[in-house]
C-alpha cells in the first residue's frame, strides 16, 4: 500500500472517501487552480470544508521555503499565512532553519485527490523536520527527500537525525495562541516530554499521531468570527505525557463517509 496515502489515513483515524466528498460539491477540487475572491470564509470542519478568500503563501520568505510547489497546495486562510511567516521570522532570529513548508490547502480548500484527509479548511500546514538545507531555487524544491526520524521496528527516535533544533522548532510552533494542535509521532512526543522546559503548557497541544515521523502538522483554531468554521474539541487537560505508547501503523481502517457542507457547491462552481 502506498505509504503517502496510508500516512494520511492513519493520521486522522479514518480512510478518506474522496469520491463521496467530491460529489457533494460537484467535482474534483484539485482541478480548481485559483482561490475564490471575497472576505475570508471557512465553511465546515478540518476534514470536510471549503474556503473563500484564500491567500497563497509566497514560495519563500524570511526563515522558510515552500516545497513541492507544483502540487498547488500552498493556500490558506490569511491567519495561517501570517502564522507561517511569523514562525519563519522567529526561527531566523533563533538561527534555526530555514524551515521547509509542505502542504497547506488547495486554492478553495476541499478534499485532495491524494495524501490527506484534512487540509481542507485552510488552517492546516505540514512543516518538515528537515532543517539542513540551504536556500534553494524553486525548481530544486520538488521531490526533496523527507528523512524518517523514527525507527519503524523499535518505535524510537533516530539519534543521528533528531536534534534539539527540531525540538525547539516544535516548541516555537506551538507557542502561538492560534494553534489548536500539532500532530507528531509518539516517539517525538515522548522526547519532548522528557526534556526540561521552563514553560510546559504548550505540551498539551502536541498530540501523538501515526506517520508524523518526518514532519509536524500544525492546525490552527477557527478564526474569531468564522461562524461557519467547525473546530475540534479542545485537547484533554494536562501535558499528555503519561503512558505515551508507540504510535501504531495500521494496515487499514474503516471510516464513515464525510460530506462537504452544501454551501461548498457554490464555492466550487464559481
Amino acid at each position: 500500500m502506498n505509504r503517502l496515502v496510508l500516512q494520511a489515513w492513519a493520521a486522522y483515524g479514518i480512510l478518506a472517501t474522496f469520491a463521496a466528498t467530491a460529489d457533494a460539491a460537484g467535482g474534483d477540487w484539485s482541478s480548481v487552480t485559483g482561490p475564490l475572491p471575497g472576505e475570508p470564509r471557512i465553511i465546515g470542519e478540518h476534514g470536510a470544508a471549503c474556503l473563500v478568500g484564500a491567500v497563497q503563501l509566497p514560495p519563500e520568505g524570511v526563515g522558510y521555503q515552500a516545497v513541492d510547489l507544483q502540487r498547488n497546495r500552498h493556500y490558506g486562510h490569511p491567519d495561517l499565512v501570517d502564522y507561517i511567516e511569523g514562525l519563519g521570522r522567529r526561527l531566523e532570529e533563533a538561527g534555526i532553519g530555514p524551515m521547509l513548508v509542505g502542504d497547506m490547502a488547495q486554492p478553495r480548500g476541499g478534499p485532495m485527490s491524494y495524501g490527506h484527509v484534512s487540509h481542507q479548511s485552510g488552517l492546516d500546514v505540514d512543516i518538515w523536520f528537515r532543517l539542513d538545507l540551504p536556500p534553494l531555487e524553486r525548481s530544486e524544491r520538488e521531490g526533496i527527500e523527507q528523512p524518517i526520524l523514527v525507527d519503524e521496528a523499535t518505535g524510537e527516535l533516530d539519534s543521528t537525525r533528531w536534534t534539539s533544533q527540531q525540538a525547539e522548532l516544535i516548541r516555537m510552533a506551538a507557542q502561538d495562541p492560534r494553534v489548536a494542535r500539532i500532530f507528531v509521532d509518539g516517539a517525538v512526543k515522548r522526547d519532548l516530554c522528557e526534556r526540561e522546559w521552563d514553560d510546559r503548557s504548550w505540551l498539551q497541544r502536541i498530540r501523538p499521531w501515526p506517520f508524523h515521523d518526518e514532519h509536524l502538522h500544525v492546525r490552527l483554531r477557527c478564526p474569531v468570527g468564522s461562524t461557519e468554521c467547525v473546530d475540534q474539541p479542545a485537547p484533554p487537560p494536562g501535558e499528555g505525557c503519561k503512558a505515551i505508547l508507540p504510535t501504531p501503523r495500521p494496515e487499514a481502517m474503516a471510516s464513515p463517509q464525510r460530506r462537504l457542507p452544501a454551501a461548498c457547491a457554490a464555492v466550487f462552481a464559481q
